[in-house]
């Protein structure tokens, strides 16, 4: 593929993946939790494996060993992140949900060196305590002490559970992606994760609500279906495949920017100075804590697709 096109592609991925937090934003003024999330894997899914037939040539056989294993990736990385995802912004402004969540990898980081053991080096240490710092500001809105007294409201404590939900994901994702590849079990686990949703969805009124829709709130769940979910990962995918997940991944830090930008233009939410402080330390650690972790497997990975988890669901 043509590099220049390849850098295109991933910056409209990233841009795509920060408006998922303004749709998001839009459609839980209105929408229960579990309707928008449901309506957006159900897109999500069409479209998925519609792609994944034409890029591995059919649907892959799915093992029945492997069967649970997709049910947990499709509970954590969709089911439980997305319905914290649309509570928490129920609440919680676009720009400032993107930047708790932005200390992904950073967590996973901490968690996989507690609970894995696996390496972490000195400047990825550095990272991870970036990342939580930047994001104790944003969470606590410039006043870190506070969250001690519990100072944290009920928005942030779900947008915080999407942070979880997408560690176990991720850790998860480690197992499954030996035998099943990115598109095969993204795909499974978004099937799966529909399924679950489908159930509280029906709960919160979604089939005598679907009628009332606008065309604004449709359009919101066709853009997180079809452009932050299928689009963004297929294109993220070929950015790995040409230039490498070091590179590629570089991109994820400019996440947050977009949906602080596209917070400010379509929802006029304020960036303030706790805001600039925390996308600072959050952008510095996502850099130092992706940058080491990739650069170690680089060698195994370059000009072929990541065998890792997609970065990004939400």
């Amino acid at each position: 593929m043509n590099t220049p096109l390849v850098y295109v592609k991933l910056l409209a991925t990233v841009s795509f993946w920060g408006g998922t937090f303004v749709a998001g934003r839009v459609l839980s003024q209105d929408l229960g939790p579990f309707e928008a999330a449901f309506l957006r894997f159900l897109i999500a899914s069409v479209f998925l494996v519609g792609l994944t037939l034409r890029v591995e040539k059919g649907l892959p056989r799915l093992p029945w060993r492997d069967v649970f294993v997709v049910m947990i990736l499709g509970a954590t990385g969709v089911f439980a992140y997305n319905a914290c995802f649309f509570a928490g912004l129920q609440t919680v402004p676009a720009g400032r949900a993107a930047l708790i969540i932005a200390s992904n990898p950073a967590c996973i980081a901490l968690v996989g060196a507690l609970v894995l053991k696996q390496r972490l080096r000195a400047l990825q240490a550095v990272g991870v305590g970036l990342c939580l710092a930047g994001a104790a500001v944003v969470i606590s809105d410039g006043a870190p002490w506070q969250l001690w007294r519990g100072g944290v409201g009920v928005g942030e404590l779900f947008i915080l559970g999407c942070v979880a939900s997408w560690v176990a994901y991720s850790l998860v994702g480690k197992v499954a992606m030996h035998r099943l590849s990115p598109f095969a079990a993204v795909t499974y686990s978004c099937l799966a994760g529909t399924l679950f949703l489908a159930i509280p969805a029906s709960g919160e009124g979604l089939w005598g609500h679907i009628w009332q829709f606008s065309g604004l709130q449709w359009g919101c769940l066709a853009y997180l279906g079809i452009c932050g979910t299928g689009l963004g990962f297929s294109w993220y995918y070929q950015g790995i495949k040409a230039i490498g997940p070091a590179r590629a991944s570089v991109f994820i830090n400019f996440v947050p920017v977009t949906a602080i930008l596209a917070g400010f233009v379509f929802l006029d939410e304020t960036i303030g100075a706790s805001l600039i402080v925390g996308a600072l330390c959050v952008g510095v650690g996502v850099y130092l804590t992706n940058r080491f972790s990739m650069a170690e497997h680089e060698p195994k990975v370059q000009g072929a697709v990541a065998k890792g988890p997609a970065e990004e669901l939400a």
